[in-house]
């Protein structure tokens, strides 16, 4: 066999092998296409139940996490509309964990010092030595604060007044839910091609894909922000780890080999920002896919253990 003949053989190899993964990958979303349309009716009764209304003195407290890196343009609507949140103000705390190096610093003191004197509970954590990244951010909040209950919002996000009223509930009702994550929805989705076309992939994703790995206790991921984690599931499954791109999917599904449930809700909605530029969105694909594979090697070892 000659050099040549062995590159050929290599090649179609390794188109064999892609196929073959792009099959399987046809083969679940199908099935979870499926999944979705059998159980549509016990879907839309998870989505629109309501709890009862708590008494404020007997609701918990919460911690809301706002993690931002140069953020110049967004960071005062997000700490806004934290703020803005429908919940005894004694008992709403706000982080604010600022890793910038721009002017987004100076920003978001001066936005936290506003806050503080209108009596709202917010803080700046800033630090110099990003290491971690937004995994070590998210830790170093929980460092210097035991609130029961976490939400997350990323900083091009805006979660409306009734997200907590909304979500809190569910997880006081099953203490074995670790999180519950919101639907995402899409402030700029007409801006040009490419966001409408990422409007398409990820409403296929939070419109079936979510609800059918909820309704039937798949594992279901955390989408990094619009959700709320039981800080015990957080410490349980040993906290927010850096050692890959996606520490969102590798928290929830270490969560889930823990025996914790999360639950998607179709109707808790949270509009955010889309990649409105090829070099952005090409810059959050990179992540994305690395991260998926770095958590796969990770963690198949310990799933295929566990089954």
């Amino acid at each position: 066999m000659t050099p040549l003949d062995i590159v050929e053989f290599g090649v179609y190899g390794l188109l064999a092998i892609a196929m073959t993964l792009l099959c399987l990958l046809s083969c679940n979303l199908l099935w979870l296409a499926i999944t979705f349309w059998r159980h549509q009716s016990q879907g839309q009764s998870l989505a629109t139940q309501r709890t009862a209304p708590t008494p404020d003195d007997a609701l918990p407290r919460v911690l809301i996490q706002i993690p931002v890196f140069n953020e110049r343009h967004v960071v005062r609507r997000i700490l806004g509309a934290a703020a803005a949140l429908d919940w005894p103000q004694h008992k709403l705390t706000i982080q604010l964990l600022d890793d910038s190096i721009d002017e987004t610093r100076g920003i978001a003191e001066a936005a936290v010092q506003e806050l503080r004197a209108a009596g709202v509970d917010a803080h700046r954590l800033h630090r110099v030595d990003r290491t971690g990244f937004k995994a070590g951010a998210l830790h170093a909040g929980l460092a210097v604060t035991d609130h029961p209950y976490v939400a997350i919002f990323d900083a091009d996000f805006i979660p409306r007044p009734d997200f907590l009223r909304r979500t809190v509930g569910v997880l006081e009702n099953d203490k074995k839910l670790a999180f519950v994550q919101g639907r995402w929805e899409h402030l700029n989705g007409d801006e040009n091609r490419l966001t409408r076309a990422q409007t398409l992939m990820l409403d296929a994703h939070f419109g079936i894909e979510q609800p059918a790995r909820s309704m039937t206790g798949l594992p279901l991921p955390f989408n990094g922000t619009c959700g709320i984690w039981r800080r015990a599931a957080i410490d349980d499954a040993g906290g927010w780890k850096a050692d890959t791109l996606t520490e969102d999917l590798d928290l929830s599904l270490r969560a889930h080999l823990k025996g914790w449930r999360a639950r998607y809700l179709s109707d808790i909605t949270v509009p955010g920002e889309l990649p409105s530029s090829v070099a952005a969105w090409r810059v959050q694909q990179f992540r994305w896919t690395k991260g998926f594979t770095q958590v796969a090697c990770k963690l198949l070892p310990t799933i295929w253990r566990s089954t």
